[in-house]
């Protein structure tokens, strides 16, 4: 059985995921990612290979994927960080390369700064968002987008 690819991409400072303002963010690093999307998921995980890749540059986020099209990834889960507000770039890549996308944050964006984070640009490029759960929202968001190759 070929397993399922799905990026996990994430945007500036989440890299340092875990020293980042933990009372924000939480402790959990992004090398904890699988070891949770196998709790979420139970043995459905065995089927999904996880590719992590983080950059702090908006072109590095495009470049990757434009990447995966061509890597054949069949989903991606984004945390975009500050790009999620302000790249309309992004959201053109998103558009074009036509691989199912939910967006993910670690907090609750709609309980912060109303005239910074309330927008996003990616959004409507997305199957949907998950948003204030922590890391844990990146399992549920690998879970959403196996379930929405699954069943289209």
């Amino acid at each position: 059985m070929e397993q399922t690819q799905i990026l996990v991409l994430n945007g500036p400072n989440l890299g340092v995921l875990g020293r980042r303002q933990p009372e924000i963010y939480g402790r959990h690093t992004l090398q904890d990612l699988p070891d949770l999307v196998r709790e979420v998921m139970g043995e459905a995980a065995e089927r999904i290979r996880l590719v992590i890749y983080q950059t702090n540059s908006e072109g590095g986020l495009i470049d990757r994927l434009e990447r995966a099209l061509e890597e054949g990834i069949h989903g991606v889960v984004l945390n975009a960080g500050a790009y999620t507000h302000t790249s309309l770039a992004l959201a053109d890549c998103l558009a074009w390369i036509g691989i199912p996308c939910v967006e993910v944050h670690l907090t609750n964006v709609w309980a912060r700064e109303e005239t910074l984070r309330h927008k996003s640009m990616i959004a409507p490029q997305c199957a949907g968002v998950i948003s204030g759960f922590g890391l844990w929202g990146y399992a549920y968001a690998v879970q959403a987008v196996d379930r929405l190759l699954l069943w289209p």
